[in-house]
């Protein structure tokens, strides 16, 4: 009998940049050490925040007799979905006033899911089975250059083999590659689908301006392209909602179909509660019920029932106007923060006399910031100063506070000033 494993030629994948990096800060003793690669919002003192009404929320529902642990419907809570739908596109949205998405008990239109993750590995799925059914589709999807390190992998998982990028970022002048992107659109194959984050881009927090979504709509219908919009924490890159989700509610004006993969991790503070949805328009109606079926066909074959817990609170949030509008100026709050830490970086760079423009700083929005600092100054940052962000410069600008900002603009004016 044979003692060897039957996975034997199973091989180890190596570690993402991503786990390399926080492991490498774990392991690191200096007491001047600095991770600015996290993904959560942290408070003052470095801890991932929560909004103080939500905390409130969840000990009401611990407390709360009538809630049982029952499983969710597969497709999630009906309120949810509905309260969510509404949130990406307005109320008054022609996509729920016409009917192309149905905001009623039985929640046509939109699955709830494990995170924005599941979202988009749920939407890949439809992609990759039903979408352009005829002609065997199984690419390409266009995804940002740059954009998260997991998204090729995930439409890759689903079957789709046919993974390019579009033009994004300019790194010489610190800026979106507007002209580019239109032109990698106008090439790109009819029925091709476009990976586009609507609000707080990532990884450089940069977005087109209104006036250039309209040009990127206007191509993009021209071409017969389909839009996978992302819109990972709604809210956080401008303070208003509805002003983060504008390009999604200006392509669905248009009557044109399209998914989106929402998440609520960032924007509710729910990092542990994988609460994300998949939204999708579609033109006609039986259409979109037959994509709802198949949609919760292919869930109950990836996670069956989604998580309780982060549903009920963001629905909770969105339908007692009281919540509504705490949570809103925590938005508010949370933005202002955010801009005047880049204030205070951009600032402190231009009195060390860094060489450059650090505009680009104060210029871009959400979470992230794209420092523009090269690999080697990376990881001169790293080796020398304790200092860990990832290889392309990014950096979470909720990591920095009044601790550690001026030792970190410090460790960035020596980057790049000495000779690497």
């Amino acid at each position: 009998m044979s003692t060897l494993s039957v996975f034997i030629e199973s091989p180890t994948v190596p570690l993402s940049p991503k786990r390399k990096l926080l492991a490498a800060y774990t392991t690191d003793k200096n007491f001047n050490k600095v991770y600015l690669g996290g993904k959560e919002y942290l408070t003052e003192d470095g801890r991932c925040y929560m909004f103080p009404f939500i905390w409130k929320i969840k000990l009401r529902m611990a407390d709360d007799p009538t809630l049982t642990s029952r499983y969710l419907p597969i497709s999630g809570f009906p309120e949810f979905t509905r309260s969510t739908t509404e949130l990406a596109l307005g109320q008054d949205s022609p996509a729920i006033i016409e009917n192309r998405v149905i905001p009623d008990a039985l929640h046509f239109g939109a699955i709830q899911t494990v995170g924005r993750s599941g979202a988009v590995r749920l939407g890949a799925e439809l992609l990759r089975q039903w979408y352009n059914v005829n002609m065997g589709w199984c690419g390409p999807v266009y995804l940002s250059s740059p954009c998260e390190d997991s998204l090729a992998n995930t439409f890759r998982a689903a079957g789709i083999t046919d993974v390019r990028h579009y033009h994004y970022w300019d790194p010489e002048k610190q800026s979106l590659a507007v002209e580019k992107l239109l032109e990698d659109l106008e090439e790109a194959p009819e029925l091709a689908v476009i990976v586009l984050s609507a609000s707080a881009h990532c990884p450089t927090g940069t977005d087109p301006s209104q006036d250039q979504w309209k040009l990127i709509a206007q191509v993009m219908m021209k071409r017969r392209l389909f839009p996978f919009f992302l819109l990972p924490a709604q809210g956080l890159c401008s303070g208003d909602p509805a002003q983060d989700s504008w390009p999604l509610r200006h392509f669905v004006s248009l009557g044109q179909e399209l998914f989106c993969a929402q998440s609520f991790s960032h924007n509710f503070g729910l990092y542990g509660e994988r609460t994300g949805c998949l939204l999708f328009v579609l033109k006609e109606s039986t259409t979109l019920l037959a994509v709802q079926s198949q949609a919760e066909s292919m869930v109950r074959t990836l996670w069956s029932h989604p998580p309780g817990i982060g549903a009920r609170v963001v629905t909770t949030v969105l339908n007692n106007p009281a919540h509504l509008a705490e949570w809103q100026e925590g938005l508010k709050r949370i933005v202002e923060q955010g801009m005047l830490v880049r204030e205070r970086l951009r600032e402190k760079l231009r009195v060390l006399g860094s060489p450059g423009c650090w505009d680009h700083l104060t210029q871009q929005a959400g979470m992230y910031c794209y420092t523009g600092l090269t690999g080697k100054q990376v990881d001169f940052l790293a080796k020398k100063k304790h200092i860990y962000l990832p290889a392309d410069g990014c950096l979470n600008i909720s990591a920095l506070n009044s601790r550690n900002l001026d030792y970190v603009a410090e460790s960035i004016h020596q980057a790049v000033t000495c000779n690497l």
